[in-house]
């Protein structure tokens, strides 16, 4: 726990990733659910579990254009011998309803058409071109989980199938830099989170710098507060002694490299996290911290981002106790690491993802098989 009173901020011990992890999963909560237009909801958590309520198609559907035709009628049918059929020709587009009788849609390259006879050329089974009731979803289907993220594919297809509104998680995420760092670094942080806040299906809103850390200030009130810069040991660093003062402090030092002065707390029941002023740091504070915070607010089933399996083509050598981040390039045979410790700004310009070394191995020799995460 952080002494408001000690004359500088200090780190008394790095608490584990996983403790930290464990800790946010705790005090966190998801935010209140709202229901809102589906068109609006693309990106956004879903706070329901969605079923479908009535069969699509309603009846039997064409799924190309041609004519609508009884199977059993062109069994025999070749291109030396087509078969006749009965009637006029029954002619529908993609996504008619088959007319009584028909069970099976030819492609017009199939028929012949004299003097308003068709002849089929080819045979052609119950349900060729066609969509059967119920085919793209049945009474009671689920169409979508609670703490899933909506993708635009989601969108259409609940979207076809009738849906117009749905109940989502929203949180408002407000950034803010510690008072007096202007700085093109915790400038480009701020960017940085913005952008990776809103992706995460997010909203935020940004302050000026302030010396005041609190979930009051101009409405809307946020969800959570992420504060950029002060969280070291610095003559001027006072953010985690604020946040003393404020709410509570969780957890001043994480086990993790960079980002070793990441801090976490609470102020009015809203979670707190102070992000280091250094990019590479505050990347991995992200990467690591900052985007369980955000599954924890929108009650997101699953926060484990895309791997790929790789193959690294030179060694990483790692501290033992410190969960570290290395970023990764592609090479011909696999990934090779470009940093770790600090990460230069080249190292990121430069990645291709990243890899997560545990805290409890030394890191991994060549040749080894890891995943490579995403960058934001």
């Amino acid at each position: 726990m952080a002494d408001p009173r000690s004359e500088t901020q200090r780190i008394e011990r790095l608490m584990p990733l996983a403790d930290a992890l464990a800790c946010i999963d705790r005090l966190v909560s998801p935010v209140a659910s709202r229901r809102i237009g589906l068109a609006q909801a693309t990106g956004l958590t879903l706070a329901e579990t969605i079923a479908n309520r009535h069969a699509h198609p309603g009846s039997a559907i064409a799924l190309r254009d041609g004519i609508a035709v009884d199977a059993a009628a062109t069994l025999d049918a070749s291109s030396y011998a087509p078969a006749p059929l009965t009637g006029a020709p029954a002619f529908v587009d993609v996504g008619d309803a088959l007319p009584a009788g028909a069970d099976a849609v030819a492609p017009r390259d199939m028929v012949e058409l004299r003097e308003q006879t068709v002849h089929v050329l080819s045979p052609l089974a119950p349900g060729d071109g066609v969509l059967p009731e119920g085919a793209d979803a049945a009474p009671g289907d689920v169409l979508g989980r609670a703490g899933a993220r909506l993708r635009a594919t989601d969108v259409a297809a609940l979207s076809v199938l009738g849906a117009s509104d749905v109940e989502v998680r929203e949180p408002l995420v407000r950034l803010t830099a510690a008072q007096g760092r202007r700085d093109a670094v915790v400038a480009a942080i701020v960017d940085l989170l913005s952008l990776a806040v809103e992706a995460e299906g997010a909203r935020r809103s940004l302050m000026e710098p302030s010396t005041r850390l609190d979930v009051g200030g101009p409405p809307p009130t946020p969800s959570a507060v992420m504060l950029i810069g002060g969280s070291g040991s610095g003559r001027r660093d006072d953010s985690v002694r604020e946040l003393a003062r404020r709410g509570s402090v969780a957890f001043h030092g994480v086990g993790l490299a960079p980002g070793e002065t990441a801090a976490f707390g609470m102020i009015e029941r809203r979670p707190v996290l102070i992000v280091p002023g250094r990019l590479d740091a505050a990347l991995a504070v992200w990467l690591t911290l900052g985007r369980r915070i955000l599954a924890r607010l929108t009650g997101r089933s699953d926060d484990e981002e895309a791997r790929t399996p790789v193959v690294l083509t030179r060694k990483i050598a790692s501290t033992l106790g410190l969960v570290e981040i290395v970023p990764v390039r592609r090479a011909t045979d696999g990934v090779e690491p470009l940093a770790s410790g600090y990460l230069t700004l080249q190292s990121l310009a430069c990645a291709d993802g990243y890899v997560m070394v545990p805290a409890d191995s030394e890191g991994f020799p060549v040749g080894a098989h890891v995943d490579m995460r995403p960058l934001p």
